[in-house]
């Protein structure tokens, strides 16, 4: 009976443990998502996260940066990607999103119609890639900057997808998984999405008909 008793009481307590293990992995997948990221940052190796198992030699410093860190999470997006970018010319954050589309994750971008086509824009190589891109049609800049990554997490701030913005301006970066402020934001990519949507345009000035 005794070694019985013993029993029960081992076997009682590896349930516990894996119970508690259970609720530790819950609840390391439900952290919230807070992260706030600064720049201008040193320019920094991308390769190595945009090409796993390459062990690269180049002469950019290897070490962590808030670039990477923001690459990791666009990097992370398994169901889908939104874009939301007044310019985007980064080449490194390119490549991620391509990344991303070659991998199967659907992306859609929004962007400005009077810097899609500005040098150095990456706007061509994912329409190339066959990512769907709808632009302003309208007089004002469309000039938010966000992504929603998985309609679940949030990126938004100051900083246009450039590099003059990564390694010379003073930007931020707000990374959440806030439900409201992700639902808001989805809202608005939603909305815009259907303004833009290219049946609808009109390149003629109000009250001016098109000539035959």
């Amino acid at each position: 009976m005794a070694r019985l008793a013993v029993w029960r009481g081992l076997l009682g307590a590896a349930g516990l443990l894996l119970a508690l293990e259970g609720v530790f992995r819950y609840w390391r997948r439900r952290r919230p998502v807070r992260e706030a990221l600064f720049f201008p940052v040193q320019l920094t190796c991308t390769e190595e996260l945009l090409s796993p198992g390459l062990r690269c030699c180049c002469p950019l410093p290897h070490t962590d940066s808030a670039l990477l860190r923001l690459m990791r999470r666009l990097l992370g997006a398994r169901s889908s990607l939104e874009l939301c970018l007044f310019t985007f010319s980064s080449p490194p954050l390119a490549r991620a999103v391509l990344l991303l589309h070659r991998r199967g994750v659907p992306v859609r971008v929004i962007t400005d119609s009077d810097y899609m086509a500005a040098s150095g824009s990456q706007i061509g190589a994912l329409r190339r890639e066959g990512i769907v891109v709808r632009h302003s049609q309208t007089s004002g800049f469309m000039h938010h900057k966000f992504a929603v990554i998985d309609k679940t997490i949030l990126i938004t701030g100051s900083m246009n997808w450039t590099m003059q913005a990564i390694q010379v301006n003073r930007e931020n970066i707000l990374i959440t998984d806030d439900r409201a402020c992700v639902t808001a934001y989805l809202e608005e990519f939603e909305r815009l999405w259907e303004e833009y949507d290219p049946s609808t345009y009109d390149f003629f000035p109000e009250g001016l008909e098109a000539t035959k």
